[in-house]
């Protein structure tokens, strides 16, 4: 596989495929249920949204805004390259207010473990994409 641009729609079709052929998120998408959005301002395209959708025994993530959405969390593209890159931590970032961060907040930490698997997913596809 070749190098992937950080949210061009190879990366969204990329993560697509992984979070639907990830076992563990399969199996806690039976026990969890949750819809993330996430909108990346100012990037080379423009915004980017995407979503990860949980529940029902299914976990899919996609191009477009989650349907529900429990969260809504934007970012700038600096903001999300930063993060992406572990330049930049996530929680200080949050913190400071270059992360907003709207929705069920609980909801978010019922579905921790959802993002511990979703993390390895996103590892897997970090080591091929590119951020420029």
């Amino acid at each position: 596989m070749g190098v992937i641009r950080y949210l061009s729609l190879e990366w969204l079709d990329a993560l697509t495929a992984e979070v639907a052929a990830n076992d563990a998120l399969q199996q806690l998408a039976a026990h969890h249920t949750i819809g993330v959005t996430q909108a990346v301002t100012d990037g080379p395209e423009g915004t980017v949204v995407y979503h990860l959708q949980v529940g029902d025994g299914t976990a899919s993530f996609g191009a477009g805004d989650a349907f529900p959405e429990d969260v809504r969390i934007e970012q700038t593209w600096a903001t999300a390259v930063g993060v992406a890159t572990g330049e930049l931590n996530a929680q200080e970032a949050f913190i400071k207010g270059r992360i907003l961060l709207t929705g069920s907040q609980q909801k978010l930490m019922e579905a921790q473990p959802v993002f511990g698997a979703l993390d390895a997913v996103f590892t897997s596809v970090r080591e091929r994409t590119e951020y420029r």
